[in-house]
Order: C-alpha cells, then structure tokens, then sequence
C-alpha cells in the first residue's frame, strides 16, 4: 500500500511540540515545556480529573503520564488528590499558579495555529479535523477490539 499517514502524524506532533517550546524560549517562558502544555491543555478545559482521562485525552501513557506529573507537582502546576467518591483514584487539579498561565498559553496556541495552518482555507481546516478525528476513532476501535 505504501501510505505514509503514521510517519506523517508522528513528524507533525513532533514538529508541533518543537514550534511550542521555540514560541515558549521566545516568550520567556519557563514554567511548563511543550510536552506539559498538552497536559495543561486538557486540565484547563477540565479540571479535576484523573489520570486516566488525562491520558486518554492527550494519548500519553500512563507510564509517561505519572513521571510527567511527578514533575509538574514539583513545579507548582497541578496537585493530586484522593477522589471523594472512589478513594482509589486520584484526582488532578490545577494549581492557583498554573491557572495564571492559562491566557498567554491561548495566545501562544492562536499564534502557533496561524502559523501551522498558513494557506489554508477555513474549510481545509475543518475538513482535516474531521479526517484526524475519524483516523483517531479508528485506532481507538482496534484498540478496544484487540482488549
């Protein structure tokens, strides 16, 4: 078949990670990386939520996730919690600080978007969403298949 599509996406997320932590360096900012933004991302559209969500909203591991939020917890961006309904389960939360950075963070996003989609027509945009999200269903399908 010689389709290229996984080598693609993987080059766009790490090309995408690297644009982040340049407009970071630009910008100053130290606080959180590239990698910890998509973490971030998730939490300020969710607050308070597991792990386990975490992961499956950004597609990190789980094994990944935790050293990541190790290290997060000691730069004062989230705090874990024991969850009140489920003893069992951490929680994840924001921390007061990590709320602060929250609008820079849009503006770097909004900027990197611009960047990234230069030439592009809104309805191109739209269009490649839609085909992204379909190519995640149907991974996440043979995932749950093959459980």
């Amino acid at each position: 078949m010689g389709h290229n599509c996984a080598i693609y996406i993987n080059k766009i997320k790490q090309l995408n990670t690297r644009l982040a932590n340049k407009e970071l360096t630009r910008r100053g900012i130290k606080e959180y990386n590239g990698e910890q933004s998509k973490i971030l991302h998730v939490l300020w559209k969710k607050d308070g939520i597991s792990s386990k969500e975490i992961a499956d909203k950004t597609g990190l591991t789980l094994n990944t996730l935790t050293t990541m939020l190790a290290r997060m917890e000691n730069m004062n961006l989230i705090k874990k919690k024991i969850s009140e309904k489920d003893k069992r389960k951490t929680i994840i939360e924001l921390t007061d600080f990590a709320k602060t950075l929250e609008k820079e963070y849009r503006e770097i996003i909004d900027e990197i978007v611009l960047k990234v989609f230069a030439g592009f027509s809104e309805i191109e945009i739209v269009k490649f969403e839609e085909y992204l999200e379909r190519v995640i269903n149907n991974i996440e399908k043979n995932l749950k298949d093959k459980e």
